[in-house]
């Protein structure tokens, strides 16, 4: 069967690499290079543990208290935007109690399926992206963030993430001797791993080319042709691809793309910020989360550290704004007084757009409109953690199998 995947991010090249395991003739589209879309700048966490959708209580009422911030790490640019506005009302109706305890159960089956996936392919010759497991340290400052770590350890032990444990400041202290934290203590998701995206890519994208996979960089589909319900043809400026299934998995462009096939998903774009510090000087030894600032770091590939975070709902033809780098590090100064990290130039600061669904669960299936389409976009900030699963599961859905997990949470026409 030939297939063509729309998307060579983290979501695209796994969903290739199963389905070229399985026996299909396989091109991936992407209308990048493929070298530095939002699959190598991001935290790499493998994280069962982050099973709170983006949607929930209390955010969008934080989210207009820091619109007027423009270090926040939580904003949402306001435009005239009928898109935006219904994913905004959809946003708001579900970010609730009820739903977040609901999301939390197929955000923990896939990213441990993830999570073994990625297992599985560090037991193969040709990859070695820096994977570790030393789990996950969520750091809080003050008893707001204390409480709300209880609240998310009781919540890990309900879902069965038992390896996961309180921590007081001297037992975070002996995690991390190697320089002072300022902060009360911190929860500890043993469960968590954490990988080097960069490599991790370059090695899917040079593996996939070896067992003759078609990757096509730098062409945008234009658009489909289609004939009794199925799409059997993907057009591009440079070339004309005949296929048997398509898959969407274009991140933050997927709902401009969806609407070329008329199928309607709630999906804006969230812009992220990351800065990497090769042979770095400030040495930490597991990746961490820090509660209150909202920023993410993460020991890297043995000599480096990435500080990450925000989370900007935006166009994707707005320019970065370097504030929130400059906000990013502030918040990483404040838990960690050693790491005085100076602004760096604009072309040292990475960042990418994150496919944020309307209820922070992603868009995984076929949709109604057409036979042959499938949908694997939407993953907001857990495109890597999810990244092998969801291949896994297209694969799956392309092949006809039985799936792995329950895949009906993540229907693409759930919002129709």
């Amino acid at each position: 069967m030939k297939v063509v995947i729309i998307g060579g991010g983290i979501i695209g090249l796994s969903s290739a690499w199963y389905l070229q395991q399985s026996g299909h003739e396989v091109t991936v589209i992407d209308k990048t290079d493929m070298k530095d879309n939002c699959s190598y700048g991001n935290a790499g966490y493998v994280c069962p543990s982050h099973f709170v959708p983006l949607a929930t209580p209390g955010i969008v009422k934080q989210g207009l208290k820091w619109m007027l911030n423009s270090q926040s790490p939580f904003y949402v640019q306001p435009r005239l935007s009928w898109s935006l506005i219904d994913w905004g009302l959809k946003f708001m109706k579900v970010a609730t109690p009820e739903h977040v305890n609901k999301a939390a159960i197929p955000l923990r089956d896939i990213a441990i399926l993830s999570k073994k996936k990625y297992e599985e392919w560090t037991q193969l010759p040709q990859f070695g992206f820096a994977y570790e497991t030393k789990g996950l340290l969520e750091i809080f400052q003050t008893q707001q963030g204390a409480d709300h770590a209880h609240h998310v350890m009781e919540k890990a032990y309900e879902l069965g993430l038992t390896d996961t444990e309180l921590l007081d400041y001297n037992s975070l202290q002996q995690l991390e001797p190697q320089t002072k934290i300022n902060a009360i203590g911190a929860v500890h998701f043993k469960c968590d791993a954490h990988l080097y995206p960069n490599k991790l890519m370059q090695q899917l994208i040079a593996d996939l080319q070896e067992k003759g996979v078609q990757l096509r960089g730098n062409e945008e589909v234009t658009g489909f042709e289609n004939e009794h319900g199925d799409i059997t043809k993907v057009i591009t400026q440079k070339a004309v691809y005949n296929t048997d299934t398509v898959v969407i998995a274009s991140g933050s462009w997927s709902r401009e793309l969806a609407a070329k096939l008329k199928v309607k998903i709630p999906l804006v774009a969230g812009r992220g910020y990351s800065v990497t510090l090769e042979d770095s000087p400030y040495k930490i030894n597991h990746p961490v989360v820090l509660v209150e600032g909202r920023v993410a770091l993460t020991p890297m590939d043995g000599n480096k550290i990435r500080f990450g975070g925000t989370m900007e709902i935006t166009s994707t033809q707005t320019p970065p704004k370097m504030s929130r780098v400059k906000g990013v590090l502030q918040a990483v100064e404040k838990y960690f007084p050693e790491f005085k990290v100076p602004m760096p130039s604009v072309d040292k600061v990475w960042y990418g757009y994150r496919p944020c669904s309307a209820d922070g669960l992603p868009y995984i299936g076929r949709t109604k409109q057409w036979k042959n389409v499938i949908m694997a976009t939407g993953h907001s900030m857990l495109g890597l953690s999810l990244g092998a699963g969801t291949g896994k599961l297209v694969s799956e859905i392309v092949n006809e199998q039985k799936y792995s997990m329950d895949i009906a949470p993540f229907n693409p026409d759930r919002f129709s």
